[in-house]
């Protein structure tokens, strides 16, 4: 008798979480992650905004990511990877930076839509795969303090929360810290973002020994110049990470630097 008390139990509880879940849907139907119109699954897009998206696939370059017009085999370096190495291994990102893939980052960022990050990472877990699997730590870049504060949230931590949620990696967002207040990196060219975040990031010593001798997968929102994680990668060579890998949502292109 107890057992089929259980079983009942059991059954009310998935029948009332399933009427919940269909309330839910009723009082607030999914709508698309980029212009708000209805749709069938939360998180997805519609048909006109899906196919504005430039997903970024193979062939690209095996260090930047950055997509080759033609295949030139899986080892040919980019000329800006041959020129200026990065510090990180390689870099991923699910998109190029504009239309919707820039709409939903701003919405994640300056509209308070967390929601969003959920979705995000799930795609960014495709675009990365490989990164994911070989990593040992997932930790997101973070904000300076008083910038968190402000926000309330950092958009790259919950992106890299999910993403280690769903891969079962170790989570360490207190791995490394911003510890110089630098200026929004909005409208500043390449020199000017390099040494805005020159020696922004370090690896706080009570801390080392969540990266130390890891493969670290860093998590960032848009790769724009890369001067970002680039500092960010070397702090966290510093500390003792063994290598670091870049994983972001959107990935500038061109001379555009309106991120």
């Amino acid at each position: 008798m107890k057992t089929i008390g259980k079983t009942i139990r059991a059954n009310l509880g998935v029948l009332a979480r399933r009427s919940a879940r269909e309330l839910f849907g009723v009082l607030f139907p999914p709508v698309c992650a980029g212009c708000d119109k209805h749709v069938a699954e939360p998180g997805s897009l519609c048909g006109p905004c899906w196919s504005k998206v430039r997903f970024i696939e193979k062939p690209y370059c095996p260090v930047l990511g950055t997509p080759f017009s033609h295949d030139l085999g899986s080892e040919i370096l980019s000329a800006e990877a041959i020129a200026d190495r990065p510090p990180f291994v390689r870099a991923r990102a699910v998109a190029i930076y504009d239309g919707v893939i820039r709409d939903m980052v701003h919405r994640l960022k300056y509209n308070d839509r967390t929601d969003l990050s959920r979705w995000m990472a799930g795609w960014m877990a495709r675009a990365g795969h490989e990164l994911i699997t070989d990593c040992d730590v997932i930790v997101p870049v973070p904000l300076h303090a008083r910038r968190f504060w402000l926000r309330r949230f950092n958009q790259s931590a919950e992106l890299a929360r999910y993403l280690a949620s769903t891969s079962k990696k170790p989570f360490e967002p207190d791995a490394l810290k911003r510890i110089k207040k630098t200026k929004q990196q909005v409208g500043l060219g390449l020199s000017e973002r390099l040494t805005n975040v020159r020696g922004a990031f370090k690896v706080p010593v009570a801390h080392e020994i969540k990266i130390r001798g890891r493969n670290v997968l860093l998590i960032d929102d848009v790769y724009t110049t890369g001067a970002t994680v680039k500092a960010a990668a070397r702090a966290l060579l510093r500390g003792g990470a063994k290598s670091v890998d870049i994983l972001t949502f959107g990935r500038v292109m061109g001379d555009e630097l309106s991120v």
